[in-house]
Order: C-alpha cells, then sequence, then structure tokens
C-alpha cells in the first residue's frame, strides 16, 4: 500500500540563525522610538538676533532648572528674524500657552545692578516663563530682548498709567507704597493716536489690595524743591528713584471700589497735585452757589479751590463781571460761581442742594464770609476761602440771588500781607551778616592757628610718650611686685593678731591696769591724811620751843619710847622694805615691756606689774595705821615739851629733831602730792 506525506511546512525550512537579525532589528527598532519619544516637543521660539545661541549646547531653562535643549538655529523666509528651535521636556510642554515669554539670558549692567553674570563661564542660555495651570499648546512664540520685568509667576495686579512726559520714569522703576516699594513699572510706551504716554505697573500681592477707583499715582523720581508759608522744602526719594525714577501711590479718601486688572489712573507729578486732585474730584451731585466781591479778583481762575476749615470742599466754576445800581453810584463788581461738593463736606453722597444750604447758612449765622485769600506766599494765584470773621455783621445765606444762592463775602487787605513781607525784607537786610561774616572768619582763622601750631601738634606725641611712659611703669617688676607684697604684709598682720587674741594678751593688760588703778586709789586716800600731820608737828615744835626743859625731856622720852616701839614693829620694819621690793618689781616689768617685743614678754610683765601692784596694794594697807600712831606720839611729845624749859639743852636737841621730822613731813607731803598728780609715776617713772 503506497503511503502520499503531506508537503511539509515552510516554518521547518527556516533555520534558527535568521532569529538573532530579526531579533536585533526589534531592538534597534525600539531604541530608535525610545529615542524619539524622548526628544520632547519641538517649539520654535523667533528673535531679533539670536548672539551666543549654539545648536546643542544651548540649553533652555525654567527657574534655573534645564527642561530642553535648542535643536537648531536658522532664518526665518524673510531673513528678518532668527528662530530656534528647541526640544522641551514633554511634562512642560502643555503649560506653555499663549502668555508664555521666553529670552536670551546674557550678562547685563543696568540701574538695577549686575545680572547675568553665570553665563560668564556657562555661556548664554534661553529662559522661560509661564504661569502655572496648563492651557492651550504653543509651540511657536516670539522671544523677548531682555527680561521680562514682570513675569507670569508672581501674583498681583497690572494697572496702566497714563502721563504726558516719558522721561519721568524708565523701565523698571519701583512703585511705592508708603515708602516701601511694592511693585515695578514696565516700558513706557506711546499710545495708538501718540498723545499720552502709558506704562504698566505691576502691583504685587498682596499689597494690590490696596488699589481703588480712589487711588492715586505720583512721580518719585529726583528732588523737589518748594518755598511757601512753611518755609523751604527739600523733597528727596529714595537711591533707586534718584536713579531709574520711581512711582508712589496713596488713598486719600474713603469710599473707592474695588478695581479689575488693567484700571487706568492719571500720573501726576507731585504729590500735592495728586491730593489735591483726590479732594477735587466732582460729584454727581454738585451744588452751586455764588459769592460777591468788590474788590479785584486779578490772580482768581476757573478751577481755583474753595477752602472751608483748611478743606478742599469745591471749586471756582465761573467769574464774571456786572454793573450794581443799588447805590448811587454804578460800581462793578465780580460774581463768582461756586461748585460745591457734599461729600468733600461731611455729608453724605446722596445730599441734596437743601441739605447744603441749611448747612453753609448755619455756618454763615455764626460768621463764616466768602473771602480771597493767596495760594501762597509767594504766588499771586488766589484761592476762594470760607472763613470765620469775629465781630462780622449779621448776615444771612441769600437763597433769592440770581443765578445761585449767594454767601456774604469780606474784604481782603493784601496791602497788609504786602507791608508785613516788606518789613521782614527791611529787617533782613538790616542785620549786620558781614560783621557776623567777619566774625566767623576771623574764628575760624583763630581756630586753624591754634590747629596748625607746633606745640598743639606736639600733643599727640606727648600724650603718646605720657601713655608709654605709664604703660612701662604699670608693667615695671617693681610695680607688679606690689599686690604680693601687700598681701604678705597683711597676712602676717592677721596673723600677728589672731595670735595675741589666742594668748589673752590684751584681756590680761587691761585687768593689770584695773588693779594698778586700785592701788593708786589707796595710796591717794591715805596721803590725803598727810597734810594734817604735818600741821600738828608744825603746832607741836610751836608748843615745844615755850614749854620747860624738863618737861620736855619727859615727854621727848616718852615720844622716844614711843617711836621705838612703834618703829620696832614687824609691819614698820617690813614698809619700806615691801614698797622697795614694789617699786623695784615695777621696774624690772617697765623695763622688760620696753626692751622685750614678743607677745611671750608682754604677758610675763603684765603678769609681774600684777604682782607688784598686789605687793603695793599690801604695804599701804598699813599707812593708816601707822597715821594714827603718829597722832598718839605727838599728843605725847606736847606733853614732854611741856616739863622743859624753853633753852635747855635737851629744848634745843629737841628742836633739831622735830625739824628733821618736819623736813621728812613736807618730803613726804611733796612725794604724796606727785602721786596725787601722776599716780601713774609709780609704775612708769618719771
Amino acid at each position: 500500500m503506497k503511503v502520499n506525506h503531506g508537503k511539509p511546512p515552510p516554518w521547518r525550512n527556516i533555520s534558527m540563525v535568521w532569529l538573532f537579525p530579526l531579533l536585533a532589528l526589534a531592538v534597534t527598532l525600539f531604541i530608535a522610538w525610545r529615542s524619539y519619544s524622548d526628544q520632547g516637543e519641538l517649539i520654535h521660539i523667533e528673535f531679533e538676533n539670536a548672539s551666543g545661541v549654539a545648536a546643542g549646547e544651548t540649553t533652555l531653562r525654567y527657574r534655573d532648572v534645564v527642561i530642553g535643549t535648542v535643536d537648531a538655529v536658522n532664518f526665518s523666509s524673510d531673513l528678518s528674524k532668527v528662530v530656534v528651535a528647541a526640544r522641551v521636556d514633554k511634562t512642560v510642554a502643555p503649560y506653555m500657552d499663549s502668555e508664555s515669554q521666553f529670552w536670551v539670558v546674557r550678562p547685563e549692567v543696568s540701574a538695577e545692578g549686575v545680572s547675568g553674570l553665570t553665563t560668564v563661564l556657562s555661556g548664554v542660555y534661553i529662559e522661560g516663563t509661564w504661569d502655572g495651570t496648563p492651557g492651550e499648546q504653543q509651540t511657536r512664540f516670539t522671544g523677548l530682548e531682555s527680561r521680562p520685568l514682570i513675569d507670569n509667576n508672581g501674583n498681583g495686579t497690572r494697572v496702566t498709567l497714563r502721563t504726558a512726559d516719558g522721561n519721568i520714569m524708565s523701565a523698571g522703576s519701583p512703585v511705592f507704597y508708603r515708602g516701601v516699594q511694592v511693585g515695578r513699572t514696565e516700558s513706557p510706551k506711546l499710545s495708538e493716536n501718540g498723545s499720552v504716554v502709558t506704562v504698566d505697573a505691576f502691583i504685587e500681592a498682596p499689597h494690590d489690595r490696596y488699589l481703588t477707583t480712589a487711588t492715586r499715582f505720583w512721580d518719585t523720581s529726583g528732588f523737589q524743591v518748594s518755598f511757601g508759608a512753611d518755609g523751604l522744602k527739600l523733597d528727596v526719594g529714595s537711591f533707586a528713584a534718584l536713579i531709574s525714577g520711581g512711582v508712589a501711590f496713596n488713598t486719600f479718601f474713603s469710599g473707592g471700589e474695588a478695581i479689575e486688572p488693567g484700571q487706568d489712573y492719571e500720573l501726576y507729578p507731585d504729590e500735592a497735585t495728586a491730593r489735591e486732585n483726590a479732594f477735587a474730584r466732582v460729584s454727581a451731585n454738585t451744588v452751586r452757589m455764588s459769592t460777591v466781591f468788590e474788590d479785584g479778583v486779578a490772580g482768581l481762575a476757573p478751577g481755583a479751590s474753595v477752602i472751608y476749615e483748611g478743606l478742599k470742599i469745591g471749586e471756582v466754576e465761573t467769574i464774571a463781571a456786572f454793573m450794581n445800581d443799588a447805590g448811587r453810584d454804578l460800581q462793578v463788581q465780580q460774581m463768582v460761581s461756586l461748585r460745591i461738593d457734599p461729600q468733600l463736606m461731611g455729608l453724605d453722597a446722596d445730599a441734596t442742594a437743601e441739605d447744603v444750604y441749611d448747612f453753609i447758612g448755619a455756618a454763615v449765622e455764626d460768621g463764616v464770609r466768602a473771602r480771597l485769600q493767596r495760594a501762597n506766599l509767594l504766588s499771586s494765584s488766589l484761592i476762594v476761602e470760607l472763613v470765620e470773621i469775629d465781630d462780622a455783621d449779621d448776615a444771612t445765606l441769600d437763597l433769592e440771588a440770581d443765578p445761585y444762592p449767594k454767601i456774604p463775602s469780606v474784604t481782603t487787605d493784601f496791602q497788609d500781607i504786602n507791608a508785613t513781607l516788606e518789613g521782614v525784607m527791611k529787617r533782613v537786610n538790616s542785620l549786620k551778616i558781614e560783621e557776623l561774616i567777619a566774625q566767623a572768619t576771623n574764628t575760624l582763622a583763630s581756630i586753624q592757628a591754634v590747629a596748625t601750631d607746633e606745640a598743639t601738634r606736639a600733643v599727640p606725641g606727648q600724650i603718646t610718650a605720657l601713655l608709654g611712659d605709664a604703660r612701662n611703669f604699670i608693667g615695671g617688676e617693681d610695680t607688679q611686685a606690689i599686690p604680693g607684697e601687700l598681701r604678705g604684709t597683711i597676712a602676717e598682720l592677721r596673723s600677728t593678731v589672731a595670735e595675741i587674741n589666742r594668748q589673752g594678751a590684751i584681756a590680761q593688760l587691761v585687768q593689770t591696769l584695773e588693779n594698778a588703778d586700785a592701788t593708786l586709789a589707796s595710796v591717794t586716800a591715805t596721803s590725803d591724811s598727810l597734810p594734817p600731820l604735818i600741821e600738828d608737828l608744825r603746832a607741836l615744835s610751836a608748843k615745844v620751843q615755850g614749854l620747860p626743859a624738863d618737861e620736855v625731856m619727859n615727854a621727848a622720852t616718852g615720844f622716844l619710847d614711843s617711836a621705838d616701839r612703834l618703829i620696832d614693829t614687824e609691819q614698820a620694819r617690813n614698809l619700806p622694805s615691801s614698797v622697795s621690793a614694789a617699786l623695784e618689781e615695777v621696774r624690772t616689768i617697765l623695763a622688760d615691756l620696753r626692751e622685750g617685743g614678743a607677745v611671750e614678754n608682754a604677758n610675763s610683765a603684765l603678769a609681774s606689774a600684777q604682782g607688784a601692784a598686789q605687793s603695793l596694794e599690801t604695804a599701804t594697807a598699813d599707812l593708816p595705821e601707822l597715821t594714827q600712831r603718829l597722832d598718839a606720839l605727838l599728843a605725847r611729845s606736847e606733853r614732854l615739851i611741856a616739863a622743859y624749859g624753853e633753852r635747855s639743852d635737851f629744848n634745843r636737841e629737841t628742836l633739831t629733831m622735830l625739824r628733821e621730822i618736819s623736813a621728812a613731813a613736807r618730803t613726804v607731803n611733796s612725794l604724796a602730792r606727785e602721786i596725787e598728780r601722776s599716780p601713774n609715776s609709780l609704775l612708769f617713772g618719771k
């Protein structure tokens, strides 16, 4: 049986070797697709020139982060622009809408400072800015020639400023609110018809909340000089405003409404003009009134301010002359029409004309009158001022006047003002300015002479030398050693005092002196009885001379016996030795005190002095008894002398003995007085 085999499949004829080329092709295609997809979105940016931009090298950055690279640099079809093709990260491309901005970052020096210095080393790069909200994606953009002053990342409000002079500011001028920079301006540009210059300004959040319809802008560039009633004023802005100009804004009154981005504002030349314009705004319900001036109104013009209580409440609308024939003679008077704003007077915005008439009428009844006043001292411009006049004549607001209700007026004596100014100028001219200048010159010359004198110039050198000497003296070894020596001396003194306190020398000295005082008091009391004894001896001598010899002999014999018995007592014999021993001990103690210096010698001497004082006190304790015995002896002597004659030998011998006793008594009396005058002489000697 014949078997018919089928045709083998074609793939069985394919060798496995062909799988490797196919796999390599697939990998290549995948890498190509991955490389193409990673290239990012291709965008085109047109610039006036592409200085420094190179394909494959220049990067595209957003907030200093590289998001792409320049792929090619070509010209536009008409060669008027340079088209830079760049590929950007696909995650960023959806945010590139029509508001995106691109510019080439290069080194730049301006009034705001130096920028782009990093490109000196790294080369130029393209910077982009856009908001954080994805929008309709764009691929073609028009690049800027320089960095925008206001980027799309900032939160705030854009406004447009209108001015007639574009020289007052430049691109990048700061915007201030109460002295704080809150924004910047862009480059000035002409309007479509060329009549005004417009400047876009960006106010940063949250400061843009201060912008209302009542806000006013003014120029702060340079400085302004004004001279008025307040004197000379010099207003200088910030340094940045002096160089590149500046703008300031403020809201001078309440009631303004919130604004929309792109709000138009008038740019005023100064703050005073802006403030005046703010208060000069005209409400929809302005009230017209009039006043009449008899004098000329030269200097008063339409638009002049109407002032009440220092605030502007309106302005002059028209000025017209008319003939007043109310009196005998025709008079030419000036009628001034006024336009009053109720809001500026403090009334409600919907106040009616009757409300204004009532307000002004009440003020007129209180003495308010209209008068002309100069705008400032140096200007001939006039304004209308509503001012209260003292002792004004009675008047009322004339509501029937034609064409508007009339406010009473008073004349103004401008001659007084001129005379005052003339008087001031005369006083200024009468000042001896030349003499003052001469004196000031002489004073400056004297000061210069003193300053240039050689002695004055030598003073700094002398002071330097003196300081050097003082420094050397203070830094010397001897001077540096003084504190140490003082500390050592104080330490030794403290140790000596402590040693004296420890051994009790002061207490012993006090006790010894107390004992000596007690002994001297006893001696003084005893010596008080010696003068009467001497007197008794003298009386006894006188009686002896008149007595018989026998009686004197008997009395003398009795006296001698009594004297022998008195002297023969143990106490009488020990008295001289006790006193001598006490005095000798005192002298020894004093000698030791004079020669010694140590605490131990002083204590020993004080102890010896205390013992001597005790011995002296013991010896003198017998003096009263001795005195009594002497009195008894004298009595016996008187009886004995009476028994003898006046001229016997015994009498003469007795008289001689009595004289010796009298001399001894005088000596004892002298000693007692000396001790009484100076008790310390017993211890320390003469």
